[in-house]
């Protein structure tokens, strides 16, 4: 059943999107649909990983991050890069960190788009300027000690009449901890008090989160020799209003889980593990993308009229398939002649966002029920069946056959070892700050040991092993057991039941049994 998907994305457009505070959980709702649809993000350095998980397999990622001390991308290419896929005809997302209204630098990028006549939109985000606080238990305003509050970008501390700030209630300062020192003097020196309370809020919103609170005073003492970037410091009486609320301690709090997973799978992974207190690496091990040769798609689209059914069995087939009709031109009219069959409840949604209602879903989304569930005797009809390159659900394509059924099989994706391992996932092996790596699929740990072992020759490591000796392993099953075993030489924790939440319980288990 076919029917007609609301407007909701235009073909060519640059959408300029608030990315929050990094986690998922802080992404305007707007900005998640946005993601989902995206051809080209061209994201900061602020920017999580995590959101990654959101966006097509297809999707092209540009990194014009700017970051103290290092090269970067200069405004005037990074205006060019969004006219330049515009008018390809893309839908473009540039990814800001926080809401892009400020210090998101945007004004000069939407004033290109304006004056080429781009469509665009701004979506706004979460700025850590107001949420920071908020998450720490302090509260901006109050009746009597926070009547208002300024925020203020301290990259140039220099610049600002110190004397009219020393006045004011509360201070908020953006991208001022490398110049805490300097901000405390010239507030001292403007005769702000010794003893007025302050906090500084580093990673706010994310599990890494972390806050010193103290004086004017003494704040730079505190913290002499910590990291503080990226953070927020908040001045004022304000910060004395702080409501801590006294928490049990989550099971696998302080613990640091790696989590390798297929990109549009490590959210939902991620999620359940921060929800027990974990710190979460997230870290792409499979990557989607398209097949080696386009051919029998391309043969089997020219031919839709000829089959009976479409049958999907993953999201990862809906969107490489219908990709492949857009390229010829052609959207889900091409196949109103065909009835289709899906399973899996992310095969279904990614189906919706082409406004199609399957015609059959096998009860419980299982793959196994769907030839003894089948709406109509399969013998004789034509089955078109799109999936992964390296084959899949061989049981299901036997079963068919074997009741007469013609199936036609094309290889519409492929799942391939990403080039590199993220840098932040890379140095945290490095520093031992790994407690637990995760695998929920036999291809997931082949990967993992090739881009470990290649990152450790890169570094001069003889023996990667020893990068993560200390480290407990755990698999969702025996088949991702025994490819530990043979891949990494050990497994210390296994699902019993092969799920997601069954491998978070048998984490949690396994830390409770040991602490």
């Amino acid at each position: 059943m076919i029917t007609v998907p609301p407007p909701s994305f235009a073909a060519a457009k640059v959408y300029l999107v608030g990315a929050g505070l990094g986690p998922v959980a802080y992404l305007t709702q707007r900005a998640i649909a946005v993601l989902g649809r995206a051809e080209v993000v061209i994201y900061d350095a602020l920017v999580s990983q995590e959101l990654f998980d959101l966006l097509p397999p297809d999707c092209e990622r540009i990194f014009v991050g700017k970051r103290a001390g290092k090269p970067s991308t200069p405004q005037a290419k990074i205006n060019q890069l969004l006219l330049d896929h515009y008018r390809l005809g893309k839908r473009v997302v540039r990814l800001k960190s926080g809401d892009p209204w400020i210090f998101g630098r945007l004004l000069p990028e939407l004033a290109t788009l304006v004056a080429h006549h781009c469509a665009h939109e701004v979506i706004p985000g979460v700025s850590s300027a107001i949420a920071s606080a908020g998450l720490v238990g302090i509260p901006l305003t109050a009746k009597d000690t926070g009547t208002g509050f300024f925020v203020m970008d301290g990259h140039d501390p220099h610049g600002w009449p110190w004397p009219a700030l020393a006045q004011l209630p509360t201070l908020v300062i953006l991208m001022g901890t490398k110049n805490l020192p300097v901000v405390v003097d010239k507030l001292l020196r403007a005769g702000k008090s010794p003893g007025t309370p302050m906090a500084v809020i580093k990673n706010a919103g994310r599990p890494e989160q972390q806050t010193w609170g103290g004086t004017l005073a003494d704040m730079v003492e505190k913290t002499q020799g910590q990291s503080l970037a990226p953070g927020v410091i908040v001045v004022g009486d304000v910060v004395d209003q702080r409501i801590v609320p006294a928490l049990t301690p989550l099971p696998l709090a302080q613990k640091t889980i790696l989590v390798t997973r297929a990109a549009d799978q490590a959210s939902q992974f991620t999620e359940l593990l921060q929800q027990q207190g974990a710190n979460v690496l997230a870290m792409a091990a499979l990557e989607i993308v398209p097949p080696t040769d386009w051919r029998p798609v391309d043969q089997a689209i020219a031919k839709l009229g000829d089959f009976d059914w479409l049958i999907l069995t993953s999201a990862n087939g809906v969107e490489f398939f219908f990709q492949r009709l857009q390229h010829h031109g052609w959207d889900s009219r091409a196949l109103a002649g065909l009835k289709l069959a899906v399973v899996g409840k992310k095969t279904a949604q990614s189906l919706e966002k082409f406004g199609i209602k399957p015609d059959f879903i096998p009860p419980d989304f299982i793959a196994d029920a769907l030839v003894e569930h089948f709406p109509q005797p399969p013998a004789g009809l034509k089955i078109l069946f799109p999936r992964v390159e390296s084959g899949g659900r061989a049981q299901l394509v036997q079963e068919l056959r074997a009741k007469q059924a013609l199936v036609t099989e094309v290889p519409a994706y492929q799942s391939a070892c990403p080039a590199h391992m993220p840098e932040e996932v890379w140095q945290s092996i490095l520093n031992r700050n790994v407690d637990v790596i995760t695998f929920a699929s036999s291809k997931t740990v082949t990967h993992f040991r090739q881009l470990l072992a290649k990152n450790s020759q890169a570094d001069g490591y003889q023996d990667w092993r020893c990068l993560i000796n200390h480290c407990q392993i755990a698999s969702i099953g025996p088949q991702t057991s025994e490819r530990c075993l043979q891949e990494l030489g050990q497994v210390d924790i296994e699902a019993t039941e092969y799920t997601l939440e069954g491998l978070t319980r048998a984490i949690i288990d396994y830390v409770h049994q040991n602490s």
